[in-house]
């Protein structure tokens, strides 16, 4: 086991000015409530949306960063009409812009939050500049997680996962990532989503809404899907190995309804630690920003848990009503993880257009990866970083169109 990244790079200096990629996603919602609690510790740098305009406008009418940025260029001068008077930030977009704001000098942390392999740029434009990356983009490790690590350690950047199981395996081997001899797996806990009960006669039925349904976490749409499915678990395991540097044979994953307990470490004397917490995001991000430090309940809103309430109960995975997980597993061995993101994106794409139907989403994936299979293999270690990420985005828009023309 070695950890994705040097750790003691990372200042212990506040204040610190963060850039947060996806601000107006959930996780980029939940950072500003924390940085709202610990204005003296952060400072708005930089807000980069999406399409969601009116919301970012609020954001930055709020925070009043120096630097904005958004998707769409034809997108600009509607910005603009919404921001207050004699409010003028620098306005960037796209890619580049978002890569151009994630390694500009000023900025001491970036939140790496966008949605999917659109956030890979910014998190390889932030690694590469070596800023402090509070990680909630868990396709940058899909796709170049072994990059990433070689980048991280050339570039002494300091790496820390926002994801709340990865960031309860962080919480759990802080202390003892130099005894990686004793850890003999790392254990990602699984809610199940709103199907985990469900029959295959019912999965047959499901609906965009049924599936947009989450017991226990308000997420944004595409990592519902992913949750419904478990291809979101998939995803975790393969960032759990590029984070922690352990082999697929070492993470397991359990299905934990209540989403209290966030991840487990088994040792190799037969004990667990296992982190708790409410279910609550503003944990994770709270903690990704201070280290070295700990934030208090008051700096990160987050409540306490009532242990007396709680009935913690795990389960084994149903791998044949949701093969996703097994794909994911599949995908590792067989170097096959940007093609596995690229059709599960456009799976979901296309189920929440209701254009295909719920249990198709991993039997389009499966396709694809068979299809995959038969391409050349990629190699990114020797590449600079523009041109892993050009090689990458060309094999992901491949499998993209293939899976577009699935039917």
């Amino acid at each position: 086991m070695q950890y994705i990244s040097p750790l003691h790079t990372i200042s212990a200096n506040f204040p610190k000015k963060i850039a947060l990629m996806g601000s107006t996603g959930t996780i980029g919602t939940n950072a500003l409530t924390v940085i709202r609690k610990s204005q003296e510790d952060f400072q708005v740098f930089a807000l980069a949306g999406g399409k969601n305009i009116q919301k970012l406008a609020e954001q930055a009418n709020e925070f009043c960063p120096p630097v904005l940025g958004l998707q769409f260029e034809s997108d600009i001068a509607r910005l603009k009409e919404l921001l207050k008077p004699n409010y003028n930030p620098r306005i960037l977009h796209g890619k580049q812009g978002y890569s151009e704001i994630s390694s500009m000098p000023e900025v001491d942390i970036v939140l790496s939050a966008q949605v999917g392999a659109a956030g890979l740029s910014a998190t390889m434009s932030a690694v590469n500049a070596g800023k402090h990356v509070a990680l909630a983009n868990k396709e940058s490790l899909v796709l170049a997680g072994s990059y990433l690590r070689q980048l991280a350690y050339a570039k002494n950047t300091g790496i820390i996962p926002v994801d709340s199981e990865h960031y309860a395996l962080f919480q759990c081997l802080a202390s003892h990532f130099s005894e990686a001899d004793n850890v003999k797996s790392l254990i990602l806990t699984a809610s199940g989503g709103p199907f985990r009960d469900k029959s295959w006669e019912f999965l047959e039925h499901v609906t965009v809404e049924d599936a947009l349904k989450h017991p226990n976490w308000k997420m944004g749409a595409k990592i519902t899907i992913d949750s419904a499915t478990l291809m979101n678990k998939g995803l975790e395991v393969i960032e759990a190995s590029h984070l922690y540097g352990v082999d697929l044979n070492q993470i397991d994953v359990v299905v934990h309804p209540q989403s209290i307990v966030h991840s487990l470490v088994e040792w190799q004397d037969g004990s667990i630690t296992a982190q708790l917490a409410v279910p609550d995001m503003k944990l994770p991000i709270g903690a990704a920003f201070a280290y070295p430090h700990m934030l208090t309940q008051e700096n990160n809103s987050v409540a306490s848990l009532d242990l007396t309430l709680q009935g913690l109960n795990f389960y084994k995975p149903n791998k044949e009503l949701f093969p996703c997980l097994d794909l994911a597993y599949q995908a590792v061995k067989d170097e096959l993880c940007i093609e596995l993101n690229a059709a599960n994106e456009i799976a979901v794409e296309r189920f929440l257009r209701k254009d295909i139907q719920f249990l198709q989403i991993p039997t389009l994936i499966a396709d694809m990866l068979h299809y995959a299979s038969k391409l050349e293999k990629i190699s990114l270690l020797a590449c600079t970083p523009t041109t892993a990420l050009q090689i990458i985005e060309e094999r992901d828009m491949l499998i993209r169109e293939q899976a577009r023309l699935w039917h």
